[in-house]
Parts: structure tokens; sequence; C-alpha cells
């Protein structure tokens, strides 16, 4: 994998699985700075901070997440047995500091907070194999979507960890009779599934443009472009 720096397009950030190690890189005109992480075992997954100035990345290594501070190159945070079996991908949520979820081939997606992280915030057991990936929405947190083995793209609803408050049922006058409607506020728990693959998905973002699209791609070449249920959009909206 290869990332881009948020602020600083020309920063990137790789992982090289053959010689087991981060690969950090700054390029200007001809000249390049690097600084190399060199752990046992391999990493499997590195994603940037966007909080803290970018300056954390992290890294899944084994069942661990590390985060590096990269102006020290020192382990900033450790997340140790993340995961029963190997952890497959870590996102940050772009919103609230300090949140962060995880997935692995223990077919979990987990929330942490990096200050208590001995015991996850969240669990969600929704895939029946491996969890290849999990992304918060950029615009909305309390979005999450994950892609597993199993073929199927999953999207999360969890409120209770987003930044945005927890809306309360609203209640209006009906126009007519002055009678009074409840407007269902959003819930933790599964909001969709998305199973138009027929093989491993292994990767699923949201769009940069967009809040309300997601694409996936599975291991047979099919790129599935898809959205938000219109009545999901309307208990965040409204």
């Amino acid at each position: 994998d290869v990332l881009s720096f948020p602020p600083q397009p020309l920063h990137f950030a790789g992982h090289f699985p053959p010689r087991a190690s981060l690969f950090l890189a700054y390029f200007l005109l001809q000249q390049v700075s690097c600084a190399t992480l060199d752990v046992r075992p391999t990493f499997s997954s590195v994603r940037w901070n966007p909080h803290f100035n970018c300056a954390q990345v992290a890294t899944a290594v084994d069942s661990n997440v590390q985060g590096w501070d990269l102006r020290s190159m020192k382990v900033a945070f450790t997340i140790e047995n993340a995961h029963g079996q190997l952890v497959r991908d870590v996102d940050f949520n772009p919103n609230r500091q300090y949140y962060m979820a995880t997935c692995g081939d223990d077919c979990l997606v987990k929330f942490w907070d990096q200050r208590k992280n001995t015991t996850p915030l969240k669990i969600c057991q929704s895939h029946s194999h491996w969890v290849w990936s999990v992304r918060f929405n950029p615009f909305h947190d309390q979005l999450v979507t994950s892609s597993s083995s199993d073929s199927r793209v999953i999207l999360h609803g969890v409120p209770s960890l987003s930044s945005e408050p927890i809306s309360c049922a609203d209640d209006d006058d009906d126009a007519d009779g002055g009678e009074k409607r409840e407007q269902k506020p959003l819930s933790d728990g599964v909001l969709n599934r998305y199973e138009e693959h027929e093989d491993s998905v292994y990767a699923a973002e949201w769009s940069a443009a967009d809040p309300w699209v997601f694409a996936s791609l599975s291991y047979d070449g099919r790129l599935v472009i898809n959205r938000v249920p219109r009545n999901t959009k309307y208990q965040i909206l409204l």
C-alpha cells in the first residue's frame, strides 16, 4: 500500500512485505529523504492519522496495532492482541480524536480509543469470513463500511461513537391537525448489507465528493458503486 500525506500530496507512506518495513518519503525536485521502520513480523496495513497535524501513522502488525510518531520515529501507542488473528486494516475517525477502527481475520470489526486501548469500545460481528477493509465516512462518522471475503459489504451505524450528537426523537406539529409525529433517530447496528459481489471484497472506499456514495472492489475485478439508503440519510440530516 502507498498512501499520500493529507496536507502535503508530495508526502507518502507505504509498506512493502518483502522488506517488512514501513517506508516514509518526501519527494521534492530530485531529492528524497526517507525513514524506514523495520518490524517483525511484517506490516499488513498502514494508515495516516488525520489528527495531530498528521504526525502519526498506524500500522497493523500481526494481531497488534502500533502507532508511530513520525517526529521521533518511535511507537506512540500500541493495541496488543487487537484481534484474535491477523489485523487486516485500520482507519481513524476523521472527526473525533483518538477514535479508530480495526478489522481482521477473526471476522470482527472493532472500535477503539487510543487512550484506553485494552478494551474495545464496540465490537461488530456481522461478517462470516475475513474482514479486509474498514472505513469511516469522512463527512458523517456515524457511518462505517466494512468489506469481507464473504462477498459482502456492510454499512454499519455507530452514532454512539460519532462526533455528532445523537438526535432525540423530534416531535413536530402536523400541519393538518396539530398532531405530533416522531422522527426515529439513527441507532447502532447494521444499516444495510450489499451483496452484488460474487467473490472476496478486498476494498471499500467512500467518495471524496459525495458523502452518500462509496465504491467496493472484489477479487474478480468487479467494481460496484453503492449509495447509503435514503431512510438512513434522512435519519442523519433531519
